[in-house]
């Protein structure tokens, strides 16, 4: 993140109106192509589109506690856990809609290979990731880093200031521990499905 746009992130946080609307293109492409990996293949009519994600991330962005980015890791770390929690929210409003089916579902390409397929229900992710964080804080970051932020290994490793063989590690321990929590709560939830269908 360049010195500009942190001066400027300052600046909109203390209520600059201008200084937001300079920020904004700065930050945009990176927003835009973090939020464009998370609606590939979906359908058109998806209701969260990545442009109204961007939006609600900035927002996210310019209301957050940090006071700047030091790196461009850093931003995509802010930037990912702003958009997983959006992510998240909209889904969970999206089950309470009996018609709003496959709508809290999202394709990850960092999940290949662990989960059944790559396409994800996002509010058992969350749920698994939370469940996580609650024994593993460092794992936790590797995944949200990995799957929402889309940063490769060496960046985390470089980010949270451990060696990328511990970066390593713990990714496969992560995914490993997701794996079964994530299918098994997909499970549940096809088991249900089927129930109420019968």
């Amino acid at each position: 993140m360049s010195h500009d746009a942190t001066m400027l992130l300052q600046r909109a946080k203390d209520g600059d109106e201008h200084a937001a609307e300079l920020l904004l293109p700065i930050i945009y492409d990176q927003l835009r192509a973090l939020a464009g990996s998370y609606f590939r293949d979906q359908p058109v009519g998806h209701t969260l589109q990545p442009t109204a994600l961007v939006h609600e991330a900035f927002v996210k962005l310019i209301n957050s506690p940090t006071d700047g980015f030091n790196s461009r890791a850093h931003f995509m770390a802010v930037a990912s856990t702003a958009m997983r929690q959006i992510l998240t929210d909209h889904a969970r409003r999206k089950r309470t809609d009996k018609r709003g089916g496959g709508a809290g579902r999202i394709e990850l390409d960092a999940a290949e290979g662990f989960i059944k397929g790559k396409e994800i229900d996002i509010v058992d992710l969350d749920e698994a990731l939370t469940q996580l964080k609650a024994f593993d804080d460092r794992k936790h970051r590797v995944v949200e880093l990995r799957f929402f932020g889309g940063l490769e290994m060496q960046q985390i490793a470089d980010f949270l200031g451990v060696s990328l063989s511990t970066i390593e590690a713990d990714w496969r321990a992560a995914r490993a521990w997701l794996a079964v929590r994530v299918n098994a709560m997909q499970g549940r939830s096809a088991a249900g499905s089927a129930r109420t269908s019968d």
